[in-house]
């Protein structure tokens, strides 16, 4: 192993310790005297140094070379860490749990939605509801297994009576919906409904005017189509023909077989 090697590999480490111990709660950790062999041109400081520092310095260039396993465990641990989150005191206040993804690190295709439901919050899983029930058939009917593909939302906790979530709200959980992202690194990203369109790439632009292109998030290709919840009987069923053009027309961008919808 190189020496460059085992330098990245020492960050792999550190930092998912450092994320481990976030997730415990601790945010302060006692600086150590400077090791001789270690260079670099930031200064050690001479008190104690924030946790959020260390991970600032150790964070997204050890990620860039992480295994997929490393990944995986990142996600864990970043999972962890979401769950004791109490950035938005309404949502914690009212959540049973934290919604953090379906999903493993490593697949082609994610799908982002906008926020946990009721069923979602009961089941910390994502899209489990009605409009769950509906995008399982969106991902069978497009030639995936729901195994195939990583489930999010913007936000990782349920808001009250299900309203919209706050523009605060969705940038307290900003940070963890991009390194969720950064590990999972999916090729493409169909983003659900104008929320989760609006939030993922930071415009105002209507889900009308950000259909039948595909945008970038971060080198990412997002398509935007309309969330399942949207589909449902009570609600415009009938553009369902409208999300099944989106997704042949993914799948066409993905250069894969577009099945013979039934």
């Amino acid at each position: 192993m190189t020496g460059q090697s085992t330098r990245d590999e020492l960050r792999h480490q550190l930092l998912l310790r450092l994320r481990q111990v976030r997730a415990a709660g601790i945010d302060w950790l006692p600086q150590a005297p400077e090791l001789e062999f270690a260079t670099g041109s930031q200064a050690a400081p001479s008190e104690d140094a924030s946790l959020a520092g260390a991970l600032e310095i150790v964070d997204s260039p050890a990620e860039d070379g992480a295994s997929l396993p490393e990944r995986e465990q990142a996600l864990t641990v970043l999972a962890a860490e979401v769950a004791k989150c109490t950035r938005c005191a309404e949502l914690c206040s009212t959540r049973t749990q934290t919604v953090f993804a379906d999903g493993r690190a490593g697949v082609e295709l994610c799908f982002v939605g906008e926020a946990p439901g009721g069923d979602e919050d009961a089941q910390g899983l994502p899209f489990v509801g009605a409009a769950g029930q509906l995008l399982n058939k969106i991902i069978a009917a497009s030639g995936f297994q729901r195994g195939d593909v990583y489930i999010c939302n913007i936000i990782k906790c349920r808001p009250p009576g299900n309203r919209t979530p706050l523009a605060s709200e969705a940038g307290n959980c900003r940070e963890f919906l991009d390194r969720q992202l950064e590990l999972v690194r999916p090729k493409y990203i169909v983003a659900l409904g104008g929320c989760a369109a609006s939030n993922l790439l930071n415009t105002t632009l209507s889900i009308g005017k950000l259909r039948g292109r595909f945008h970038d998030y971060k080198g990412i290709q997002v398509m935007v189509t309309y969330h399942p919840a949207f589909l449902l009987p009570h609600r415009s069923p009938e553009k369902k023909r409208e999300v099944w053009d989106d997704m042949k027309w993914l799948l066409g961008k993905m250069g894969r077989a577009i099945p013979t919808k039934g």
